[in-house]
């Protein structure tokens, strides 16, 4: 199989050659030099023309994104000064922020499609023409959901405080990021009905910490998968696949999550309780298989593990996805320098010498 019929065939719960493998999370630059030859000046100069021809050294069948540093000497995409600029918010600023927001009608009716549409096409071609025919281009999409805690935004005392004292404040706010949101996944399908990339697209917020959720079920319930369902419907109703990027023990949500029409999970953290074993057996609200971005774990096996370790990981996860969920492989998040680059190699090639 090429690498888009191989992608194509698990995104249609059709059984490929091998399990496909995603790419785009090496985020250390030493091993993005190590791989590709080029100089740390060369690197620091075109980040992502290096990344991408580290993914290709690595021959995977695509990728989700490309993780940068933001400065020289650096490995992460969230420096301090980032996190701090999150933090200096208060409930006071994140009122002003919601006050300022255009009603949920107004922003709805706000959107264009065509005249949008042509600019937001011409980026997913270009990033489909930087990856070339050895790559392909299956771009996560973080904004076609609409955002339950915006702590990433806030930070998390003021996020999490004004939800819990302004919850008008906030339903509304969340409204209106479901507009932005359904507007995104008018785009994105879009390009899917038009052959610019596979149909299934990785999403997510951050709702769990390692015992739960951070906001009460009941009230996901009530104010959040209701909106989540709106804006992704564009897609589902296009047969896109939507994957929802989950960290922490989310065991809670998943009922609610599946409903909206989520097709499948990324992440999974075992250290959590999230048991691959388990997650398997579970069906979409269609009683399809899932479709699982994953589980390569890079707090524990990647990083600390043996090459044995990684590959023996490999053979688990087929084993267990075999006739219960199609199976992609991906890390559970960014791949950091702390993890070695000859794991990183058992990781790929045991996927690539696979046979289902």
């Amino acid at each position: 199989m090429t690498k888009r019929e191989r992608l194509d065939a698990a995104f249609d719960l059709r059984t490929p050659d091998r399990p496909p493998i995603l790419g785009g999370w090496l985020s250390a630059p030493g091993h993005i030099q190590t791989l590709t030859g080029c100089s740390d000046d060369a690197y620091w100069e075109d980040r992502v023309r290096w990344a991408l021809a580290a993914e290709r050294v690595l021959d995977s069948d695509g990728i989700v994104e490309v993780f940068v540093p933001r400065k020289r000497g650096d490995y992460r995409c969230v420096d301090h000064a980032l996190f701090e600029l999150r933090h200096q918010h208060t409930e006071e600023s994140v009122l002003a922020f919601i006050e300022n927001l255009n009603s949920p009608e107004r922003t709805k009716a706000g959107f264009d499609e065509e005249a949008a549409y042509p600019e937001f096409a011409r980026n997913v071609s270009d990033w489909k023409a930087r990856c070339g025919d050895d790559l392909v281009w299956c771009g996560a999409d973080w904004e076609i959901i609409p955002r339950a805690l915006s702590v990433n935004k806030f930070g998390y005392e003021a996020a999490l405080t004004t939800m819990a004292t302004h919850p008008d404040a906030w339903r509304r706010m969340m409204q209106v990021t479901a507009e932005w949101a359904r507007a995104e996944a008018v785009l994105v399908a879009r390009t899917i009905r038009e052959g610019l990339r596979p149909k299934a697209v990785l999403t997510g917020e951050d709702i769990c910490t390692q015992r739960g959720p951070m906001a009460s079920p009941a009230f996901l319930r009530r104010e959040f998968w209701p909106l989540l369902e709106y804006a992704i419907e564009p897609l589902v109703a296009c047969g896109a696949k939507v994957i929802w990027h989950c960290d922490g023990d989310v065991r809670p949500l998943l009922d609610d999550l599946f409903a909206t029409g989520v097709a499948g999970l990324q992440g999974f953290q075992r250290e959590c309780g999230v048991e691959l074993e388990q997650i398997v057996k579970r069906r979409t609200r269609t009683g399809d298989p899932l479709i699982i971005f994953g589980p390569m774990s890079v707090t524990t096996t990647l990083p600390l593990g043996s090459t044995a370790d990684v590959r023996a990981d490999v053979r688990h996860a087929m084993n267990v996805c075999r006739d219960e969920a199609a199976l992609v492989f991906l890390t559970s998040n960014t791949i950091n320098p702390d993890c070695p680059l000859e794991n990183i190699r058992a990781f790929w090639d045991e996927v690539q010498n696979s046979r289902w």
